[in-house]
């Protein structure tokens, strides 16, 4: 079954309207999807992933990547078998107006409405599409439809974040939230019956845009760096730039703790998106695996810098909690994004990470796996016009080892011109997949997702 809605295509030379960035029109329903290779038996859920698909586009010279509105695309896995593909805009008021659908209306944050384009996190029995900079999340069904904004059953003071991190030990949420009309980032934490137990207002100056945190056993890692919202012209949109005058600064806030326990701690001016994990050791040190750039949203860019302008690597930040300092270190020369790990290693000590090899001139892209006690690195690469997003790890088991599960991600095929979800064994990365799920269209290039198991 397919429904189909009208849209455009695009013309100029935006490169986020182009290519594998382009947005797709229609929202397809796709059942008993064909196979190459086994799925594996013990994968019996959907995966997700969440991404930027304009519904229109006033002036394409202008659009931005990070503005276009969200497109949740799914496959449900279930004994052996790919039983359906389908994607779904994230029904927004503005999304569902021009649908001429139904306005689900709902809490809002500010007046803010916006459909979340960026990760999608189940949590609590919920199903919510993220996104960040003060709009609320927006909670799916079981297949993708919009069921309306989510403010945690009106305990959620502000929005949420892109990021939040679910505790493997407690199961409780944890983000750290920004917005540009605040003079502060909020820490927010959500029970496991999915409201809000506590929230800490941490003033910072220059409204920084706090994409992603790190969450230790005990601490919470603020990222206050060069990167603020500033506005091009008087009554215009606030939009994120490099501040080169602005001091970067890592801050430690102690979990129960308050806004006065925050000890800021300099570091060199970088920008970082995507923490991998962070953890504690020795007592009094915490170490943190992260994807860092020189700079970003430098105002040199004009507006929307070329994909691949800006590189990141893998560094291993140590931070000494008793001298007060931050020591790099360097892990790859290779440019990489979208690190992750297992989910039950989130907080504590871990060997393993995954991220996504970006794209080089002469060098197409590839999932990486990161032995970070060995120091190797092992690669599935795509094919020459192909391209790979997020890789996300599923355990075999709830107790299986570190690395005994599986590693999914959207790869896009060129001799289909067409994507596959892919399943890789994560003992035996380079040998490819062990099954190809064919899905019948291209999905776009996007941001994050996750794997919903049916235990949920």
């Amino acid at each position: 079954m397919t429904d189909a809605i009208a849209g455009r295509a695009y013309a100029g030379p935006n490169p986020y309207l182009r290519g594998l960035f382009a947005p797709v029109h229609d929202e397809i329903t796709t059942v008993d999807l064909p196979v190459t290779g086994r799925i594996p038996e013990s994968l019996r859920g959907r995966y997700l992933r969440n991404g930027p698909n304009p519904l229109h586009v006033e002036d394409p010279a202008a659009y931005h990547w990070f503005s276009g509105e969200g497109m949740v695309h799914g496959v449900r896995l279930r004994d052996g078998r790919a039983e359906w593909y389908r994607n779904r805009w994230v029904r927004s008021d503005a999304v569902a107006g021009r649908l001429g659908e139904k306005l689900l209306h709902g809490p809002r944050h500010l007046d803010m409405d916006f459909a979340p384009n960026t990760h999608v996190q189940f949590f609590a029995g919920h199903c919510l599409a993220l996104v960040e900079g003060g709009t609320l999340p927006y909670e799916l069904d079981p297949e993708l439809y919009t069921i309306g904004p989510f403010d945690f059953h009106g305990t959620l003071p502000g929005g949420l974040s892109a990021h939040p991190v679910l505790d493997p030990r407690s199961g409780e949420l944890h983000a750290v939230a920004y917005c540009p009309a605040w003079p502060y980032v909020q820490y927010v934490v959500a029970g496991t019956d999915g409201r809000v137990r506590r929230h800490v207002d941490v003033p910072v100056v220059g409204r920084p845009m706090m994409h992603d945190f790190s969450l230790t056993e005990r601490y919470v890692l603020l990222y206050d760096l060069p990167v603020v919202f500033a506005r091009s012209r008087p009554g215009g949109s606030p939009h994120p730039v490099w501040d080169p005058a602005r001091p970067a600064r890592l801050g430690v806030l102690p979990r129960e703790g308050g806004a006065d326990q925050v000890r800021w701690l300099e570091i060199e001016p970088c920008f970082v998106f995507h923490p991998m994990n962070a953890y504690e050791h020795g007592g009094r040190f915490i170490t943190v695996h992260l994807v860092r750039y020189d700079r970003f949203f430098d105002p040199a860019d004009a507006g929307h810098p070329a994909p691949g302008r800006h590189l990141a690597r893998l560094e291993r930040w140590t931070v000494d909690l008793a001298a007060g300092t931050v020591r790099r270190e360097r892990l790859d020369d290779r440019p990489v994004e979208y690190p992750r790990v297992d989910p039950r290693r989130l907080t504590g000590p871990h060997r393993f990470g995954y991220a996504m090899r970006e794209r080089e001139p002469g060098r197409d892209t590839a999932l990486l796996k990161y032995d970070l006690e060995r120091g190797t690195v092992a690669e599935f690469r795509v094919p020459v016009g192909g391209d790979v997003g997020e890789g996300v790890f599923v355990p075999a088991a709830p107790d299986a080892a570190e690395d005994d599960g599986w590693v999914l991600a959207f790869a896009y095929d060129p001799a289909r011109e067409a994507t596959d979800l892919v399943v890789l064994a994560a003992q035996d990365f380079a040998a490819g997949p062990v099954a190809r799920v064919h899905l019948p269209v291209r999905v776009p290039l996007g941001f994050h997702g996750n794997w919903i198991p049916d235990h949920h």
